[in-house]
């Protein structure tokens, strides 16, 4: 039976691609696997898998009576409803450490590094498994997104030396011309303020109560309307109610290196003060770039006090 790999709900660049590369890394393993994902890609990942002609992995809502390998994430709440009735054979991930628990053995793969694919790359050297020129071109996208170009506070050396062996894989001479490119199709507007808010969105249990962050990142938040602005902080109230204590929605400006926040929550004081904003119109967050680094952290320890 080929086991499943699979990123985590409303998946990224990163997300997708390490499902690529770590099913093409097991199978080099002689473990077969197949890539799927939690959803359809967004822009930033369809242009990549365009450009190094790769297919999109096919969506899939059940692993139940599955073998699964789970990259990009550790927490349930990103996970398959049924993640409980799978055999889960092992994590490849950077975040922070979740709540998926296993009954028996697994193979985890885990370092504080700016992207999975970076750790797939030290997986794939382990092993002796070759990457072929598609597959590397596409984990250098993931790298150069989940890194912002080198600019994220979680980027590490790790991250620029897997980035430059797997740009010499792909042929490619111009990281930033790259990563700009991707930036462009990533700050695609054309959609609805929920699909806008959900493109990167991840829910997290937070001293027993559900947060959920989305985060969306352009090459400049000048691209945002005030009447844009308005219905994404509508929109983002209606995914409160959903059954969450708080919806937060950072918007970061690639280029200015900062973020704006908007909140809907039953608390909004103490996520604003978690992140060290002030309450105003435009509550701005000089520096932030990353969620995992820099959003998740403060706000875990303002729920559990």
């Amino acid at each position: 039976m080929s086991a499943l790999v699979l990123g985590h709900k409303n998946p990224d660049t990163d997300s997708i691609v390490a499902a690529i590369a770590y099913a093409h890394v097991l199978n080099g393993r002689g473990i077969e696997a197949t890539a799927v994902a939690q959803g359809e890609v967004a822009p930033e990942t369809k242009f990549v898998l365009d450009k190094f002609k790769l297919q999109a992995p096919k969506v899939v809502s059940s692993v139940a009576d599955k073998q699964v390998y789970l990259v990009d994430y550790s927490d349930l709440a990103q996970a398959p409803e049924d993640l409980g009735k799978a055999t889960i054979l092992g994590i490849v991930d950077h975040h922070k450490l979740g709540d998926v628990t296993t009954d028996t053995p697994l193979e985890c793969w885990i370092q504080p590094v700016g992207c999975s694919n970076t750790i797939i790359k030290m997986v794939a050297d382990y092993y002796k498994v070759a990457i072929p020129a598609d597959i590397a071109g596409a984990m250098l996208c993931a790298i150069l997104s989940d890194t912002v170009l080198f600019k994220s506070p979680t980027c590490t050396q790790q991250d620029k030396d897997a980035a430059q062996a797997l740009a010499k894989i792909a042929g490619v001479s111009d990281l930033e011309a790259l990563g700009m490119d991707m930036f462009k199709a990533k700050s695609n507007l054309d959609a609805s303020p929920r699909n806008l808010i959900f493109r990167d969105f991840k829910d997290f249990d937070m001293g027993g109560k559900k947060i959920g962050i989305g985060q969306l990142e352009l090459i400049s938040l000048s691209m945002v309307s005030a009447d844009l602005k308005a219905k994404l902080q509508a929109e983002l109230a209606a995914v409160k109610a959903e059954g969450r204590h708080s919806a937060v929605l950072v918007l970061t400006d690639i280029m200015k290196e900062g973020s704006e926040l908007l909140v809907a929550s039953d608390d909004e004081d103490t996520i604003i003060k978690a992140l060290g904003a002030t309450k105003s119109d435009c509550m701005w967050l000089d520096g932030v770039m990353s969620r995992k680094k820099q959003v998740v952290p403060p706000l875990q320890a303002a729920f559990k006090a």
